[in-house]
């Protein structure tokens, strides 16, 4: 019997650093010179090997992999976005690693978009890969997708709800994040945002309209700091990793999100 299709989506940014930044390594010529050095067949055998140890660890029978578009719709939402990065060095093999996984698997790049938005909209669609589904990746971001994720760090399959999705996205609208450089809600760290939002995971969804009292919540919040409903929805823009509605595939481009979209 033919074996029930299984896709897994992985976040091939992640595993494109990390094949490279791995085949990395320091030589002491002298005492005063280094040099560091990197064998691309090394680095490819680290990717390769990365995904076949997920593929059978989650009985996948299909692996796609998404990969970022240089060109980022949230930098218009948001032009601070991620230049908290822009100092940082790649790994030396990165781009030689990326050009390897594009001639040998499946990958899908998109304008406009991350890997994460990629994942998020196959994970959501019916229609463009069909069958179970998996989403690979060691992104808290991914929690604001209904899907099924799998954390290959902690090794945790997860089932995330819509209605958990649409709460954790509320969750980073107001505390930022970081790592991609954009600041939420001043003053707002996670057990204050878990406590203007509790009752959410609660809700009565099939209630009309039943979303905005959480998003009014959020924009208090912003109003208390001396920010806008705006400020609270650009925030809101950049945190939100596209489902399959979020995207005009026709037009080629992001439809930027709207608290009226969950109601």
């Amino acid at each position: 019997m033919k074996p029930q299709k299984k896709t897994i989506l992985i976040d091939g940014d992640l595993f494109i650093f990390r094949a490279a930044l791995l085949s990395e390594h320091a030589v002491e010529w002298t005492e005063d010179l280094w040099t560091l050095h990197a064998h691309k067949s090394d680095a490819v055998v680290n990717f390769d090997n990365a995904i076949e140890e997920l593929k059978e660890d989650l009985g996948a029978t299909d692996v796609i992999i998404a990969l970022s578009d240089p060109v980022n719709f949230r930098y218009t939402v948001l032009p601070t976005y991620k230049h908290n990065r822009k100092d940082k060095r790649p790994p030396l093999l990165r781009q030689a690693v990326k050009e390897y996984v594009q001639e040998r698997h499946t990958c899908y790049i998109r304008p406009q978009l991350e890997a994460d938005d990629i994942l998020g909209i196959l994970a959501t669609s019916d229609v463009i890969i069909k069958g179970e589904k998996i989403v690979v990746s060691i992104d808290k971001d991914m929690h604001t997708i209904p899907c099924t994720y799998y954390n290959s760090d902690n090794k945790t399959l997860t089932e995330i709800t819509t209605l958990e999705a649409q709460y954790y996205h509320l969750l980073q609208t107001l505390t930022g994040d970081a790592s991609d450089g954009y600041a939420g809600c001043p003053g707002i760290g996670p057990k204050t945002a878990e406590k203007l939002l509790d009752g959410m995971l609660q809700a009565d969804t099939t209630v009309a309209g039943w979303y905005m009292p959480y998003w009014e919540i959020v924009v208090k919040a912003y109003e208390k700091a001396k920010l806008t409903e705006q400020d609270a929805l650009t925030q809101a823009r950049v945190a939100r990793i596209c489902r399959k509605d979020d995207y005009d595939f026709q037009k080629k481009e992001v439809i930027l999100w709207t608290p009226q979209k969950e109601v």
